[in-house]
């Protein structure tokens, strides 16, 4: 009997010494709390959530994204998305339908409405529809264009306060290795942003005009159907380039890709918005084939025609002609301008963009094997049009 009550006591003892255990370690360092458990109402749940990875805390953004963040948020305003459609009438019902012709982008050049985008973007279209960073959409109505620089200009009657032009550098400084950002709608996805780098300068691609378009920058920044027409910035969110074209056998972006220089853009632009044209400087002549040149073993700008009244008439210029006899009398070969050499027509028409209507440029030319040169004053299209 003695042994049945010492054991009971024995065991009350050891409860009642693992019961206080249990609860000593229930209230120290190793106890669970939330988010493993929750308490209410002294009920004890099990969080079903609590295997979630826990969330990084944000770190301070790094100074260069900073930067493009910034630079994105201040130009993308001054960048447009451009829609163009063909007209077609029905032989039969003569009903007008109105087609779908292409998209590509532009930007703001002043308060007044006036949009630069490519030549190409808006060729065969008749009409032009513009939609800005706001998602408001007008009408476009085409001021001028100059194909042999791939660029056009549209404009647009939207209130000036929804109008943010585009800030313009010069390229003549740029430098292989800058940061470039391009800002346009590839294949209608409007607002995007690609980065890269100035890859190469000095490259020469052809226009729609037939003419090279000399200076341009190479980029690998992103350029897509839909990017042409939009602008190339500097990290200082300027006016570099228009970009224009890719190289790429796919269609689709291959990291080349081709700017018009922002010099180029800043000398064509103001002609077309005050004249409607650029006011190139001409002699008044027309040149034989770069191939019949190149057959002749010339090199130089072959004169074919002089123009009557021309700069090149009154200062005695002289075309290729035949003589009585069916022989061909070949015209003067221009070889300089103001000592820049000519060695094909297309150097010629380049030397003469570097300056302007009434301008004085010493001509150097070949007429049957002896060298000349003549001082002329260069005239312009409007004037032999008048």
């Amino acid at each position: 009997m003695k042994y049945i009550v010492t054991l009971l006591i024995l065991l009350s003892l050891g409860f009642f010494i693992s019961h206080t255990c249990s609860i000593s370690e229930s209230t120290d360092e190793n106890k669970i709390t939330a988010p493993e458990l929750l308490s209410i109402d002294n009920a004890v749940i099990i969080d079903p959530h609590s295997n979630r990875r826990t969330i990084t805390p944000i770190k301070h953004i790094v100074t260069e994204e900073e930067a493009t963040i910034k630079l994105f948020e201040e130009s993308a305003p001054s960048v447009v998305f451009i829609t163009t459609s063909t007209v077609r009438q029905d032989y039969w019902s003569r009903n007008v339908t109105e087609i779908p012709a292409g998209n590509g982008s532009g930007f703001i050049w002043d308060r007044e409405g006036h949009i630069v985008t490519n030549y190409h973007v808006i060729e065969k279209a008749d009409r032009a529809q513009v939609t800005l960073s706001d998602q408001t959409t007008w009408d476009a109505e085409l001021i001028g264009i100059e194909p042999n620089k791939d660029l056009a200009i549209l404009k647009i009657k939207a209130p000036d306060t929804k109008l943010k032009p585009i800030p313009v550098a010069s390229s003549h400084d740029l430098r292989v290795g800058q940061s470039v950002f391009a800002i346009g709608n590839p294949f209608g996805l409007d607002q995007t942003l690609t980065t890269g780098v100035i890859s190469a300068l000095g490259r020469e691609i052809q226009s729609i005009g037939g003419r090279p378009i000399r200076g341009v920058i190479q980029t690998d920044a992103a350029i897509n159907p839909g990017n042409s027409g939009g602008p190339l910035l500097d990290s200082n969110g300027r006016l570099i380039g228009v970009n224009t074209m890719i190289y790429s056998p796919s269609g689709a972006s291959a990291g080349i890709g081709f700017s018009i220089p922002a010099d180029e853009v800043n000398w064509v632009v103001p002609d077309i918005i005050q004249y409607g044209e650029v006011r190139r400087p001409i002699l008044g002549i027309n040149l034989v084939a770069e191939q019949h040149t190149q057959r002749l073993n010339m090199e130089g700008a072959l004169i074919l025609d002089v123009v009557p009244d021309s700069p090149a008439d009154k200062f005695g210029l002289q075309a290729t002609e035949k003589d009585l006899r069916g022989n061909i009398i070949l015209g003067d070969l221009i070889t300089q301008i103001n000592n820049e050499v000519i060695s094909t027509n297309a150097d010629l028409f380049l030397a003469l963009e570097k300056y302007n209507p009434g301008d004085t440029v010493r001509v150097g030319y070949i007429r049957k094997d002896e060298v000349k040169s003549v001082n002329l004053i260069l005239g312009s299209k409007m004037e032999m049009n008048d």
